[in-house]
């Protein structure tokens, strides 16, 4: 079975690409817009990990990471989360390990990097 990739991202051309890149390596992809769409599917579907863009529009990354991880669902509290940043320097990686992000990925993305990190979150 696919194992299933949510991607949170405004912006639709690196949510296209990344939706591409990650379909050629079989995995299930659904993109959202911002956190809010997050914690909206998350209560009726599960992933294998999710892709959080830190800067969206309605809940960005950190706030939304913040909801997940005090989820009182464990299987749905405790889903890796990679950030996808661009402006990485406003954070340092004591933020994103705070708020409960387990990995982060600079834009612009290296999609061999992504592929990695990815298959590394969902193969345990």
């Amino acid at each position: 079975m696919p194992k299933k990739v949510l991607v949170a991202e405004d912006s639709s051309v690196i949510q296209n690409l990344t939706k591409k890149i990650l379909q050629m390596q079989s995995f299930e992809i659904t993109s959202v817009k911002n956190g809010q769409q997050v914690l909206d599917l998350l209560e009726k579907e599960k992933f294998d990990i999710i892709l959080m863009d830190i800067n969206m529009p309605v809940m960005d990354g950190m706030e939304c990471t913040r909801s997940i991880r005090a989820l009182a669902d464990p299987e749905k509290s405790q889903i890796p989360i990679v950030a996808i940043t661009g402006n990485a320097p406003n954070y340092s990686i004591e933020d994103f390990k705070e708020a409960g992000i387990d990995e982060y990925l600079p834009k612009p993305l290296n999609f061999d990097t992504l592929v990695e990190t990815v298959k590394k979150h969902t193969e345990g």
